[in-house]
């Protein structure tokens, strides 16, 4: 698990050359592609969603490429196409963007759902088809995933189905008032971008990933973790509490926090720092809940002091 650890520390280090004061978000998203899990940030333009997406993919020396959802467009757009070439008389496949490693499909909300729908099989399967035609996709494969919380007009909402694709979903948020001039001053002689330097590979990251299974989660953890999911469809504050995946987003992602940390074992710790991401976006809360964003913020707490730490 060193090597690990030094892996984590590299790759922060190196993107924290741009995203200045957010090293925990920094490490959900690595957690993330340790799990070939996606992620979902939802924001306020301009905290540097786009900065992040494309800081990672060059730290870890992946091929990157961002889709601009639009309304117009369309999921060939996406995926690519077969294009007929007069000279071959044959079908010639275009790849799309979802053919790169590190995707970053920026405002998704903007795009139809059969759009969005273009990136389901991508997600789960890493593959896409074209035309009954399936290719698999270049691995370490993520989509990061932005959209705006605050606009609504002529935006799609994200289907349950498709929010569970994301392991974690996240925001990055407002600066500290230091911190944004420590923002400034990074930015009065160049563009910070150009310090990102290749820092790892990525068949080094595949292999990190493979290292993730020897991380040992004990089994009163395991019932842990199942009675904090339990706990959301009992609540009388939602509508829809989590799905078994959110207890296999926070298994999984607790193997790869405890490992970035540098342990071959799950602490209860880790579980708690992952479940606000790895369940906010499963669960609906009730009209009147959502909005007091103040009820939201205490709900994952309730659910914690309403379930013991295994001992």
């Amino acid at each position: 698990m060193k090597d690990l650890q030094e892996f984590s520390e590299k790759v922060i280090q190196n993107v924290e050359k741009i995203i200045i004061g957010k090293r925990e978000e920094i490490k959900i998203v690595l957690a993330a592609l340790l799990c070939e899990g996606h992620i979902l940030i939802e924001d306020v333009p301009g905290v540097g969603k786009t900065q992040l997406a494309k800081a990672v993919a060059r730290s870890i020396g992946c091929s990157f490429a961002r889709i601009q959802c639009t309304p117009d467009l369309l999921p060939s757009d996406i995926t690519g196409l077969n294009v007929y070439n007069q000279k071959t008389g044959d079908f010639e496949f275009k790849s799309g963007p979802i053919c790169n490693q590190i995707i970053l499909a920026d405002e998704i909300n903007r795009a139809t759902p059969k759009t969005q729908s273009a990136l389901l099989e991508a997600m789960e399967e890493k593959q896409i088809t074209v035309d009954g035609s399936t290719r698999k996709l270049k691995k370490p494969f993520m989509v990061i995933a932005t959209q705006n919380p605050v606009e609504y007009e002529g935006t799609f909402s994200l289907p349950e189905a498709q929010l569970d694709r994301f392991i974690f979903k996240l925001s990055i948020w407002y600066p500290t008032e230091e911190t944004e001039k420590e923002i400034l001053a990074r930015h009065r002689s160049h563009n910070p971008m150009d310090d990102i330097q290749v820092v790892v590979n990525s068949e080094e990251v595949i292999n990190m990933q493979k290292v993730i299974a020897d991380v040992h989660v004990d089994i009163t953890l395991m019932d842990y973790i199942v009675k904090l999911v339990a706990k959301t469809r009992e609540s009388n504050k939602l509508y829809l509490g989590s799905s078994p995946r959110g207890s296999l987003a926070i298994f999984s992602g607790s193997r790869a926090v405890a490992a970035l940390s540098g342990r071959n074992y799950v602490i209860p710790d880790d579980i708690k720092f992952l479940v606000p991401f790895a369940l906010s976006h499963r669960i609906i809360f009730k009209s009147d809940v959502r909005q007091n964003s103040s009820l939201i913020s205490s709900f994952f707490e309730e659910i914690f002091q309403a379930v013991p730490v295994p001992v």
